[in-house]
């Protein structure tokens, strides 16, 4: 599935910036090698960031 339709950035891409690091949507658009352009996807990617970390933070207890 798109999570940004303007850069063709799928969701499995954004999964793995995330797992690489990226905490940021702006760092996840960095590591895509893309800019953000109408920034409908910046809220997508907000609440898969907060998805992971919550997954980790559960993961640690």
């Amino acid at each position: 599935m798109y999570v940004c339709n303007c850069n063709g950035i799928r969701e499995r891409e954004v999964r793995a910036a995330i797992e690489a690091g990226a905490t940021r949507p702006a760092e996840v658009f960095k590591a895509c090698d893309a800019r953000p352009q109408c920034a409908r996807c910046v809220c997508d990617m907000k609440q898969m960031i907060d998805d992971q970390r919550d997954l980790l933070r559960y993961a640690a207890e």
